[in-house]
């Protein structure tokens, strides 16, 4: 087995951003939740339908 460490807590993580940067970030995100949501239309249409169960005597 392995040993025991004892659970640190948790630390903060701080990061400066420029304005233009957190503009593209912003738009980029924007740009991947409509790809998810076309992606998720896309997939309803090709959910794989239920076989009949057959049972054999």
């Amino acid at each position: 087995m392995g040993t025991v460490q004892a659970a640190r807590p948790a630390q903060t993580l701080y990061v400066t951003i420029r304005r233009d940067e957190l503009g593209r970030l912003r738009e980029e995100n924007d740009l991947l939740k409509q790809q998810l949501a076309q992606l998720r239309q896309l997939n309803q249409g090709h959910q794989p339908q239920a076989l009949p169960v057959t049972h054999r005597a």
